[in-house]
Parts: structure tokens; sequence; C-alpha cells
């Protein structure tokens, strides 16, 4: 019988351990705990306590709502060149009036020393305060820009009430909110004219207005789906806004609502007043025994907006029993239209506060705005630069909003001209001003890249067809 003999290990000569480079990720995520900004930084509000701070009449009264008002605020931290611009954008480009909580500014250059640069720079600050230096001298609107870009006043069903999905229809209960948005979709309607704008006005007494929807719905029982919006419904008063909603639960063919409510982030101080939770509780409390889903919708553009009062807003309108708390934010130039602020913003939404990234919308066609907007194949290269980062539940979805068509996925086009900047794109349901129209389902719809974007050739055409 042979032994194995034992196998002779021959040394290895040892060398210094070699560094393979690594090539890293495009986007590197590094948690990022929220802060509430100080806003003592600011010389106006260097007295304010944390009690008056967190309270929600008071950022009511201390809203900034002209530039006399922000010197106060800001004092020598920015030059007299900014408030001659605002001044500018004020009198002859806004297309909204100037309504910003002091929630909202405290986010504005939270952590870095206020300059005039600085502001000028800061994401919320470029949509919530534009001056005129931000806008585009060249293109200041698309020529196809229009007051009611989605056509929501055309599909009005009643005041206030849009009908544009088969199943589901946008209620605006009125046209005020607590912040004003220089990108509003809804600038035709909502807030005080400016020398820009002269507004539309809701005209119906609130309870007569809500009487209208209420039988709208109650005699098109194929709508299923309510978003309560406005304006904002913060700005409703909690009883009448409650007593709404109570009417939306007694029809039983209604199995969703949604609260519209950038104040979530603008003025989280509004949802965690003791009578706003309590009552929501008791609506969602009885939206869950009717097996109703309530689900809150926010509008969140930047991760700076994110705090400490965002997260216990969310949180607690999820303890007292809502479903869902939701962000449905728009892409802006200068804002957030890279796959860092995205990918930043979703993760302090999800992770931080618990609001899921539900949808980025492309900025509407709206009068001077743009600067603002970007063309579909950007929106489509952030679609595809964010994916894999997020939970799949937690990765928005990016979406045109297209004129007489709805939201639409941004690789949902059929056919994209990119010289001219032209997308075309197809629908598979009817408006409520289509009823009658047999082709509806069969026309292309057409959507407008901006113009400073386009290859040269592009704007040429477009310089040449401008008064067509």
């Amino acid at each position: 019988m042979t032994q194995t003999q034992p196998v002779e290990t021959i040394p290895q000569p040892r060398h210094a351990p070699v560094a393979v480079p690594t090539a890293g990720q495009p986007y590197e995520y590094r948690r990022s705990p929220l802060v509430e900004p100080d806003w003592t930084r600011f010389p106006g509000w260097r007295h304010v306590t944390r009690e008056q701070w967190e309270n929600a009449q008071w950022q009511r009264v201390n809203c900034v709502k002209n530039i006399k008002q922000l010197r106060t605020v800001l004092g020598d931290l920015v030059d007299e060149s900014f408030y001659a611009d605002l001044e500018a954008d004020q009198k002859a480009l806004a297309t909204m009036s100037m309504l910003v909580p002091p929630q909202m500014i405290n986010t504005m250059v939270p952590f870095a020393p206020m300059t005039t640069e600085a502001f000028l720079a800061d994401p919320i600050r470029r949509y919530m305060i534009p001056v005129a230096s931000d806008r585009r001298t060249d293109w200041p609107s698309h020529p196809y820009a229009s007051r009611d870009s989605l056509h929501e006043h055309d599909m009005w069903v009643a005041e206030g009430l849009t009908h544009r999905y088969p199943t589901k229809v946008l209620a605006e209960l009125l046209s005020t909110c607590p912040q004003y948005c220089g990108h509003c979709t809804r600038m035709d309607l909502v807030g005080n004219s400016t020398p820009a704008v002269d507004k539309l006005k809701l005209t119906l007494k609130p309870v007569d207005r809500y009487d209208a929807h209420i039988a709208y719905l109650k005699a098109h029982p194929g709508v299923r789906d309510v978003v309560v919006s406005g304006g904002d419904v913060a700005n409703v008063p909690w009883k009448n806004l409650e007593s709404y909603l109570m009417r939306l639960l007694e029809l039983e063919t209604v199995r969703d609502i949604r609260l519209a409510t950038k104040a979530l982030m603008g003025l989280p101080q509004h949802w965690l007043q003791p009578d706003v939770v309590e009552g929501l509780e008791r609506v969602a409390r009885t939206a869950s025994r009717r097996g109703v889903n309530l689900a809150i919708h926010t509008h969140v553009n930047h991760a700076q907006s994110i705090t400490p009062l965002v997260a216990k807003a969310a949180q607690t309108a999820l303890d007292v029993g809502v479903r869902d708390v939701r962000n449905q934010g728009v892409l802006m130039r200068g804002v957030n239209a890279t796959t860092p602020d995205l990918l930043d913003l979703c993760f302090a939404l999800q992770g931080e506060a618990g609001i899921l990234p539900y949808y980025f919308y492309m900025c509407d066609m709206i009068p001077n705005a743009e600067h603002w907007r970007v063309p579909v194949w950007h929106a489509q290269q952030l679609q595809h630069d964010i994916m894999g980062y997020l939970p799949g539940y937690a990765t928005p979805r990016i979406v045109c909003d297209v004129p007489f068509v709805g939201k639409r996925w941004v690789h949902m086009l059929t056919e994209y001209d990119r010289e001219r900047g032209i997308s075309y794109w197809t629908k598979n349901y009817r408006t409520s001003i289509e009823s009658a129209d047999l082709e509806a389902l069969n026309k292309r719809y057409a959507y407008y890249d901006p113009i400073d974007t386009l290859p040269e050739s592009g704007q040429a055409w477009w310089h040449a067809h401008r008064n067509d």
C-alpha cells in the first residue's frame, strides 16, 4: 500500500499590494440627517423664539409679500442690485405675486454665509423669488406658451372641477396658497393679479362651488378618484375642508382622495396644529372604515426644503391614518434638473421624511418660464440616470403633462424632431370636452422643447417662424 506523500508548499514571493484603481459610481450616496436651519441668522428674525417659529399663525403673519418686507428680513446681507433686479421682475415679468413663508426663506442658503451671489444661486430662491436676470431675454416665453397651458379651465364641468381623465377629477376648492411659486401651472387663476397677468376669479360662494362638485360626482359614478386642490387645501378653513371630505366619503363611487398641499413643506406648522391633526385623524379613520385610499400629495423641488419640521408633519399625517404622503416635484433648470440634485432630494424624501418620491413633472409651457423648462431628451436622460439607486417603489417617474393629453412618461412619445424640439404624443381616452370627437384617439398632440436648448438650425427655424 503506497502512502500519499505530503505535498510540499512552495513559498511564494511576497509583493507589495497593488492598488487597483476603481472607477467609482456616477453618484455616491451619503446619508445627510435633517437639520432645521438657524432662522436667527437673518437680521429680521434675530429675536424670533422657537415657540414663535413653530406657530402656524406667526408663519402666516410674517410671510414676505413684497420687497420692503424682504429687506426687513435680509437686512444688508444682499446688495441693492438684488432688490432692483427683483423690482424689475415684479413690475413686468412675474406671473405670480410674492408670498413666501419664513419656513421657505429659512431653507435658502441654509448653511453658508449669505451673500448676494449665494442668494442668487440658491435653488429655492430661483423659483420662489425669481428676478429679472433669471429669465431669458431671447425667448422668455415659448410661442405656444399659454396662461392655462393644460386647458384645465376649458375642462371645468363645474366651477373649479376639472374632468380631464376618465376616472379622475381635479377639485380646485379655492384660488390661494400659503406660498406662491414662480412656475405655478395655474398662474391664470391662483394668487393676486400681477402687472403681467390679470387673474381669473372664482365667482361662486365656496358652499355653492362645493355643492356643484358633489352634484357632478353623484351624477357621474364613473369618477372614482378626486384630487382635492386649489390653490392649496391648507388655506381652506379646516372645518370647511373636513366637511367637503366627509361629503366625498359618503359617495360609494369615490375610492381615492388625494389632498394637494405644498404647505406640508412650505408651512409644515399648519399640518402640526392640534385641530388640523385631530380633524385629519377623523377623516382618515372614516376613509379607512369605508375602504377609501386617503393620501397627501406635496410639492418639494430640492433637498434643502426637507427639514425636521417637514418630516414631523409628514410622519404625523401617517400616524393619524393617512395611507401615503407622496411628492410631486417639477423639473427646473437651476433648481433640480441634475442627477445628483434629484437623487439627493429623493433620498431626503424617502429616507429621512417618509415621503414617497412619486412624480417629477416637466415644467409646463406657461409665459415667462423658458429659463426653467428642460427639453424632453434631458428629462429622458434624467430618468435613465436615476434608475438603480433608489428602491423601486421609491423611484419617481418623470412625466410630461402634454396639453389635451395628460401625464405621459417621458419615453412614451411617438415621434421626436430634436432639431426643432417638437415631440408628438398620443392618448387612449377622451377628455370631458372631446366626448363627440371621434378622432380624438387618432390624433397626435405636440409638445415643445425650450428653443434655447435647440441646435442652431432649430433656433433659426423658430426665429423665421416666430410670427406665424
